[in-house]
């Protein structure tokens, strides 16, 4: 009785590797519309009119929560001053969700949906999502046995539902204005160069935290742009952002309560 020999490697692997990354890079088209392509002339100079609305409002609202005025006060009459760090993530909040928000369907009467407010091509979302945390997590573990990273982090200590809720206040509207918002308006102007282009707000925005979290961000941002623009979703990036920020403050920083 003859034997045949199996083969312990499969051939076929590599390319079904290759046809699954290939369709795990395939991202859908962002074709402008009439308003997208719209100029305005400005001293001379051509702008596009709602790329650059995007630009000045996102850098309005951040530099709006470094002053701490206009929504500042109203956030804290309402609240009481009760609680700082709900204080801060209900301004943002308002500021970098609300605003944008407005702006969205008042000003360009666009659907949020067509500015990552949606959920997307959640297939590849929750997948490479998964696939992204699990590479991050025992990073963000190592980063926080750091001495900057404990020193940082445990002002922000708190129990872990409060975290998770201020947490994904201040996060969901960070990534509706920078990914959201601000990336897929430049997207239909000026192509994949927003990806880029939106690293600038995000990385800035970090100035003051651990340096190696600053610097790092270069790398996050633009990931978590990319998923956006893949899966045409904030909502992937949102999660994961509020998972990394939410473990980072628990292991460096600890829970209370």
């Amino acid at each position: 009785m003859s034997t045949e020999r199996v083969s312990s490697s499969d051939p076929s692997l590599p390319v079904r590797v290759r046809e699954l990354a290939t369709a795990a890079s395939r991202g859908p088209r962002y074709p402008a519309n009439d308003a997208d392509r719209h100029d305005v002339a400005i001293a001379g100079v051509a702008l596009p009119l709602r790329a650059t609305v995007a630009l000045f409002v996102a850098t309005a609202v951040i530099v709006l929560d470094e002053t701490h005025r206009l929504v500042d006060p109203i956030v804290g009459a309402a609240l009481g001053g009760g609680d700082p760090a709900l204080q801060t993530s209900v301004d943002r909040f308002v500021l970098f969700g609300i605003v944008p928000f407005v702006v969205t369907g008042v000003l360009f009467r666009e659907s949020p949906a067509r500015y990552g407010l949606t959920v997307g091509d959640w297939r590849w979302g929750l997948g490479l999502l998964l696939a992204g945390l699990a590479v991050m997590t025992p990073i963000i573990a190592w980063f926080a046995t750091f001495p900057e990273f404990v020193a940082y982090y445990r002002g922000a200590a708190a129990p872990l539902t409060q975290l998770v809720v201020r947490n994904g206040l201040e996060v969901g509207a960070a990534e509706f204005l920078l990914r959201g918002f601000l990336l897929f308006a430049l997207l239909r102007r000026i192509g994949p160069l927003a990806i880029v282009i939106v690293q600038v707000p995000f990385v800035l925005i970090h100035v003051g935290k651990p340096e190696i979290e600053i610097w790092s961000t270069f790398l996050g941002g633009s990931i978590f742009a990319w998923l956006d623009w893949r899966t045409r979703s904030v909502l992937w990036s949102a999660l994961g952002h509020l998972y990394v920020l939410t473990l980072m403050i628990v292991l460096a920083g600890g829970t209370t309560g």
